[in-house]
């Protein structure tokens, strides 16, 4: 399968929008407002989307995001390193 290009603009290049994790926000890109997903986000934009998140709201989007990663490797049966199992 081809890899996707990052879309861009004049100054920001934008992650690809997977849409993996199912969160999305409002957040504004060269001037006009759009709901992209967390983990589409670049990290300027994460940041001022969680700058005023209680610890809750933290929790529960590291489990989203947990969750997300296990279900991708699960998908792809990937594993980022080898685990000696223990005798």
């Amino acid at each position: 399968m081809p890899k996707k290009k990052a879309q861009s603009t004049k100054k920001t290049v934008y992650p690809v929008k997977r849409e993996l994790d199912g969160a999305y926000f409002r957040v504004e890109r060269d001037g006009k407002a759009e709901d992209i997903c967390f983990s589409d986000l670049t990290e300027q934009e994460m940041f001022k989307v969680i700058e005023k998140w209680d610890i809750i709201g933290l929790r529960r989007m590291c489990v989203l995001l947990g969750e997300t990663l296990h279900i991708v490797g699960d998908h792809f049966d990937i594993i980022a390193k080898e685990v000696e199992e223990e005798s």
